[in-house]
This record gives C-alpha cells, structure tokens and sequence, in this order.
C-alpha cells in the first residue's frame, strides 16, 4: 500500500461474526480461485461525503484568498481522489496550480493523472515540477518511477525506485516497486537484491509475507492465508486484498499466465481502494495484458 497523502479519513469496525466467517472459510476452502476471499467493495464514507460538499461550499462564499483558495482546491481533489472521482479531482489540483503555482503536492498528484491515462511525458514534466520545488518529495519518487516504468524505462525507473527506498529501507512496498523495475532488466539480479532487502523488513508486519511470496519463500496459499491474519476490520480486508490480488497479478503475468492475471486485477477494482497505488494502476495493468497501446514519448533525466 502506498499512497500520495499520509493518513485515510477513517476505518470501519467489521462484525466480528463476519471476520469469523472469513476465517472459517479460508481454513476450509481448497484454493484461490474457489471464491473465497471475494473483495466486498468499500462505500464511500459519509464523513467524506459532508467534508466535500462543506469545502465546496467555503469556496463558493467564502471570501478568501489565492492561497487559501488553492489550499481549499487542493484539498477537495484530494478528497475526489480518495472516492475515486478522477476527473473532478484533476480539475482542483490544476485549479489549484493557477492560484499557487509552487504547490508540490498538486504536481504530484497531476503526475499520477497523466501516469494513469498514459501521457508519460506530461507525467514526468509534473514529477520534475514536484521534486523541483520540493527536492524531498519521497512519492513524486515513487510516482515518477511507475511513470517510467510504465512507459517501458526500467532503467530510469530504478534510479528513482532506489532514492524512494533509500528514504524507508524498512518498507515492503518500497522493495517491491524496486524488485518489479528490476526484474524487467535481469530476474536473476532482481532475486538477489529482494533477498538482501528482505532481511531488512520487520516479519512481523503484514506486508513482508508479499515480500516472502516474491522470494519463494511462501506459497501464493499461504500468501492469501495470511491475509486474514490479525484481521480488525472490513477496510483492513479490503486493503489488503487490493495489495495482495494486484502483487499476485503481477507474478502469474511474469509466469505467462495472463488469464489469471486478469482475473487478480478484476478483484483489484473490486475493492474501492481508490487511494491505494495498487487500485490505481490496475486497469493500465489489464491495458497492458490486452495489447492496448499507451504512450512512450521520450525522456531525458532531469
């Protein structure tokens, strides 16, 4: 799970008679395909809701200024984002630009937009507006890295795979964005270093047992067994289940089996997990596995 803004809104607690389903079923059911562990979409939270219709609200009558304004633009399609109104999120982040040309943020997130739809060049002039105006801007790292890798520029892509890691050598998802570059140049390099960065992850926390699966330490059973581990709430299964369908998704592709692939990503979307990276570039994904042409325009490191 990575994501362009900090913290979620809020999380839901799950009946526990639903959780001791979900357990009972996982322990009971033979395989991944059977149908268990089926993502239940994640409702928009009322809360964010009533907090964008207030912001709209501020900024029609409010008397403010440019900056205030941008802020309050910035905010709203941030919370567009997060229930996965895309485009009326990109039209406040560029509202937000005109007003405030120097917010990095809002160039992060533009980036992602133009990522998503396939317009690499547009994707990296907003990366390098972003690092410009703030050089530690640690996800305009990762975000540019998915860029160009998504444009077909593995190389260039682990350059800023490696800075984003540097900045959090503990995080699973940092190693696995840079194990996916690499293993595009060499799989066998790519092993070598997610087994060096392995011994550096916490194995108490959830997301290392992607990391394992990856290595070959763990089956992809065991892997989904684990998901219901610890379990407190619904949207911790749905998040979860958006990270692990689209890693899933991404191994069975590298095994030249695209169908199954397919099927992860579809359970990808399925979740609602709009603000997760997972969710978001899953249909390029299937785009990608279905021979749909995407940009490649050139680019030229900064």
């Amino acid at each position: 799970m990575l994501k362009p803004m900090p913290d979620r809104l809020l999380r839901r607690a799950a009946p526990l008679a639903l959780l001791a389903l979900l357990i009972g079923g996982c322990a009971s059911q033979p395989s991944a395909t059977a149908g268990w562990l089926t993502p239940e979409p994640l409702a928009v939270s009322y809360r964010t809701e009533l907090a964008i219709a207030r912001l709209t609200e501020i900024l029609h009558r409010a008397e403010l200024s440019e900056e205030q304004s941008a802020q309050l633009y910035y905010d709203r399609g941030v919370m567009y984002d997060s229930v996965g109104l895309r485009t009326l999120a990109r039209l406040d982040f560029l509202r937000a630009l005109r007003l405030k040309p120097d917010m990095a943020d809002a160039y992060n997130f533009v980036g992602i937009h133009h990522t998503v739809n396939g317009e690499f060049a547009a994707a990296y002039e907003a990366f390098d507006s972003a690092l410009e105006l703030a050089p530690e801007h640690e996800f305009a790292f990762l975000n540019r890295g998915i860029a160009l890798y998504y444009a077909g520029k593995s190389e260039l892509a682990i350059g800023d795979f490696e800075q984003f890691l540097a900045l959090k050598p503990t995080d699973a998802y940092r190693v696995i964005w840079l194990y996916l570059a690499q293993s595009e140049l060499s799989t066998e390099l790519a092993q070598q270093q997610l087994q060096q960065h392995l011994a550096q992850l916490d194995p108490a926390e959830w997301s290392s047992n992607i990391v394992n699966f990856l290595a070959g330490n763990i089956t992809e059973q065991a892997l989904l067994n684990s998901v219901v581990q610890d379990m407190s709430s619904q949207q911790l299964l749905a998040e979860r289940l958006c990270e692990v369908y689209f890693y899933l998704a991404k191994w069975h592709e590298r095994q030249q089996q695209p169908e199954q692939a397919l099927s992860y990503y579809k359970q990808v979307l399925a979740t609602n997990v709009f603000e997760f990276v997972e969710h978001r570039y899953a249909r390029l994904e299937m785009a990608r596995l279905r021979g749909d042409v995407t940009s490649t325009e050139q680019y030229d490191e900064p």
